[in-house]
């Protein structure tokens, strides 16, 4: 079985998430996803999110493609994930190219996938924010 992994925040989930976790999913068996907690997005990545982490979690593990929800509570955790849930292809958006490129030396491929252009989250959030 190949195992994939992928990491993020997932926060008001929208179509280019899954355009990811399809991508993902297509790459391998079984799709990992490392979900960031409220804690970890709050104190190392200075986000704050819609959506707490239960309920981002519900909603990740309704999609089809997503096999299994892990909690992401720190930057270092990717190299024991990827050993300890032996892992064949970590993949990542495109806009993250080559900061875990780190993990071949696991054993692992590493894979950037481009991000669906004209949607994120940063900007549904700021276009919500313009409305009022």
């Amino acid at each position: 079985m190949k195992k994939v992994i992928t990491y993020g925040t997932f926060d008001l989930l929208h179509y280019g998430h899954i355009n990811l976790l399809r991508r993902a999913k297509e790459m391998g068996d079984y799709l990992i996803v490392a979900l960031s907690t409220d804690e970890f997005n709050w104190n190392e990545k200075h986000k704050k999110c819609y959506f707490n982490y239960e309920q981002r979690k519900q909603l990740l593990e309704a999609i089809r493609y997503v096999d299994l929800v892990i909690p992401e509570k720190s930057w270092e955790q990717k190299i024991s994930d990827v050993q300890e849930l032996r892992v064949d292809t970590f993949v990542m958006g495109d806009d993250w190219k080559g900061k875990f490129d780190f993990l071949h030396n696991e054993g692992v491929q590493v894979v950037y996938l481009s991000r669906t252009p004209e949607i994120s989250t940063t900007q549904i959030k700021k276009d919500l924010n313009d409305i009022n």
